[in-house]
């Protein structure tokens, strides 16, 4: 796994950094390639459904990096789809005092790719519907803004926002009404985000075809035939990108800071 990590010496600062979507997948490998990048006594909130797998994760990270940067890894089971599971990660996030910190780091990467067998027209059960959004769109905008509140403006802290979006949010993609609906709502959201708090770095980051179980789903389920042969294809030929290759591009933006604020950046951009 060291490998996979940034090689650069500089450093995100004593942060707060808040990965929802952390058990597998692209979530997981952020945690791995930042956790090497707070200062000392930083923490490390991983946020994810399934116990099993965060609890395997901080063990994984406390093994390589925990004693060497005295990295305070936690974890958090919580169904971000509903409001017990939002307001039990915000309540987590305060248990950490912002004195201590000067940083907040939010990365939105939890979401689920929905039921992408189905056209448009098929969706006519707005409770259905409403479900997808709850995780996908209302839990993401309710965890940014409980964590905003909670660590509000100061001197000397800085406060980060990541949108994981996708290519989805600006380009339809039949039989993906639901996650294209989605990743553009977010990506207007966070947009909004920017344009009320100027203090607060705001990123809509796209990591491109990933090589994880969303992308085996998506090879498998979608109902659109010429989608699912494309799909196919860049599985078969290799193009599908890694985690850790996609991962760090985003941590370089971090790292350099230069964005504009609300952007929406794709990996093949950079």
């Amino acid at each position: 796994m060291e490998d996979e990590i940034i090689p650069e010496s500089r450093d995100l600062g004593r942060a707060l950094c808040i990965i929802t979507g952390a058990s597998k997948g692209f979530g997981r490998t952020l945690a791995f390639q930042l956790s090497c990048l707070l200062k000392p006594r930083s923490v490390l909130m991983l946020v994810a459904r399934t116990a099993e797998q965060l609890n395997q994760l901080k063990e994984d990270i406390i093994t390589l990096y925990g004693g060497q940067n005295q990295l305070d890894v936690r974890c958090v089971q919580a169904d971000l789809e509903k409001k017990d599971g939002v307001e039990k990660t915000v309540q987590a996030a305060k248990e950490t005092s912002v004195s201590e910190m000067d940083h907040i780091l939010l990365i939105n990467n939890a979401a689920s790719l929905g039921d992408v067998s189905r056209f448009a027209v098929t969706f006519t059960d707005p409770a259905e519907v409403n479900r997808y959004l709850s995780l996908n769109v209302s839990g993401a905008l309710s965890l940014t803004a409980g964590v905003l509140q909670a660590f509000p403006r100061s001197l000397g802290l800085r406060r980060s926002v990541v949108n994981i979006s996708s290519l989805c949010a600006l380009k339809p993609f039949p039989s993906w009404v639901l996650y294209c609906t989605g990743k553009a709502a977010r990506d207007m959201m966070f947009r909004v985000l920017a344009a009320e708090e100027p203090d607060v770095r705001v990123l809509s980051y796209a990591p491109g075809p990933l090589d994880t179980d969303m992308q085996l789903q998506a090879r498998r389920s979608s109902g659109d035939l010429q989608l699912r042969r494309s799909f196919s294809s860049m599985f078969s030929e290799g193009q599908l990108l890694s985690c850790e290759e996609s991962g760090a591009k985003l941590i370089k933006l971090l790292l350099d800071d230069d964005f504009q604020s609300g952007a929406h950046l794709d990996f093949y951009e950079l």
